[in-house]
């Protein structure tokens, strides 16, 4: 049961991050562009606006798919409580790896709606 515990809390810590940051970045974005804290691509870095924008749109992503990963993380934990600890790790790694995909995919919609909505330089269309 300890190493369900253990699992159970490490499988939560994406989809929390998710919620935790898209709702601080949608409410609070960093007040300067950093090399150090944000959502940082060479684009989202070139002007205050498109860091104000990609931050405001990743934001909204992480937040409700964080909301979404949340619930079905939970459930699926459930249905292995009390299993052994090699289906328990696997079932917890398979988790992991699902959640990093809209943790990492929130970039390709991000930077292609920054493309949309600013020019190479950073400057709304």
């Amino acid at each position: 049961m300890g190493f369900w515990i253990f699992m159970f809390i490490m499988d939560l810590l994406i989809p929390l991050t998710m919620i935790g940051f898209g709702r601080y970045f949608t409410k609070r974005v960093p007040k300067e562009i950093n090399a150090l804290f944000g959502y940082r691509t060479s684009m989202s870095m070139k002007s205050k606006d498109t860091w104000v924008f990609a931050h405001n749109y990743c934001g909204r992503i992480w937040y409700f798919c964080g909301l979404i990963m949340l619930p079905v993380t939970v459930l699926f934990f459930l249905l292995v409580i009390g299993e052994n600890k090699d289906y328990v790790g696997t079932v917890g790694g398979i988790i992991c790896v699902v959640q990093l995909i809209p943790l990492m995919g929130s970039i390709l919609p991000t930077e292609i709606a920054l493309k949309n909505h600013f020019d190479k330089n950073g400057k709304k269309k």
